[in-house]
C-alpha cells in the first residue's frame, strides 16, 4: 500500500501536461487534484488548502500571477512551484516577488520535477515544526532583527515583508555570519536540492533580499558576494 505524501493541486491548462504530471505524482503517493484555469485553481486552492502548488504561468482568464498575488494577500502559505514554459530572468523576479517558493521551466523532467516537489514539502513541514537550526533566538545584524519563532524581520523598526523562502534565506546566512556560504549550499539547506541545479534562484533572491534591506542594493554592506564562491552576511 502505498503511503499518502500529501495534497497537490495543479493549476495547468494543457490536458496532456496536466495528466502527466497527475499521474507520476499519484504513483509516488500523492493525492492530486487539477484545475484547468486560475479562478478554478484560486477557489479550490482556498477551499482544500493543500500542500502544494503547481501553478502554471500562462492560463485563461486569470494568469498565474494573479492566482499567486491572491493566495499570499490572503495569507495563503504552502508552498508554489512555478511550472511555465516562461523562461525570461524578468519573469522568475516577478514570481519570486509575489510569493513563488521554485521555478521550473518546461519542458522538464518528471523526476526533476518530483525532486522539486519532495524538497519543497520537506522545508515547509521542517517550517512548521520549528525545526530551523540554531532554535528561535533573535537575531541581529545592522538595524535588522530576524525573529524566527514569528518569522517576522524588522528594518529600524518597520516590519519588512519576506516571502517564505527570502526569509530561511536571510536565515541560514545569519547563522552562518563571516562565512560564505555556496549557492550549492544554500540550494540544499533552503530549497532542499541534493544537485546544483538553477543557480539563478539564489541569485535572484539575495537581490531581493538587498532591495528590501540594503540602504544602497547596488553596494551592499552586509549581504555580500564572494566572486565565485557565493555569499557571505556581514554584521
Amino acid at each position: 500500500m502505498t503511503v499518502q505524501q500529501g495534497n497537490i493541486l495543479i493549476v495547468e491548462d494543457n490536458p496532456d501536461l496536466a495528466y502527466g504530471l497527475r499521474t507520476g505524482l499519484e504513483i509516488e503517493g500523492y493525492e492530486v487534484a487539477v484545475a484547468e484555469d486560475g479562478e478554478t485553481g484560486l477557489s479550490r486552492a482556498k477551499q482544500w488548502l493543500p500542500d502544494l502548488v503547481i501553478l502554471d504561468l500562462m492560463l485563461p482568464g486569470m494568469d498565474g500571477y494573479r492566482v499567486l498575488r491572491s493566495l499570499r494577500d490572503d495569507g495563503l502559505e504552502m508552498p508554489v512551484l512555478i511550472l511555465t514554459a516562461r523562461g525570461q530572468e524578468a519573469d522568475k523576479v516577478l514570481g519570486f516577488r509575489l510569493g513563488a517558493d521554485d521555478y521550473v521551466t518546461k519542458p522538464c523532467g518528471v523526476l526533476e520535477l518530483l525532486a522539486r516537489v519532495g524538497a519543497l514539502l520537506r522545508r515547509s513541514r521542517m517550517s512548521e515544526r520549528g525545526t530551523h537550526v540554531g532554535g528561535d533566538s533573535i537575531e541581529h545584524f545592522g538595524d535588522i532583527e530576524i525573529n524566527p519563532a514569528s518569522r517576522t524581520v524588522t528594518r529600524a523598526g518597520q516590519v519588512v515583508a519576506l516571502s517564505p523562502k527570502e526569509f530561511d534565506l536571510l536565515l541560514t546566512l545569519v547563522r552562518r555570519r563571516g562565512a560564505v556560504v555556496s549557492r550549492v549550499e544554500l540550494l540544499r539547506e533552503v530549497w532542499g536540492h541534493r544537485v546544483e541545479v538553477m543557480t539563478r534562484t539564489v541569485d535572484i533572491h539575495i537581490a531581493e533580499l538587498r532591495r528590501k534591506l540594503e540602504d544602497d542594493p547596488s553596494a551592499p554592506r552586509h549581504i555580500l558576494t564572494v566572486w565565485k564562491a557565493g555569499y557571505r552576511l556581514e554584521p
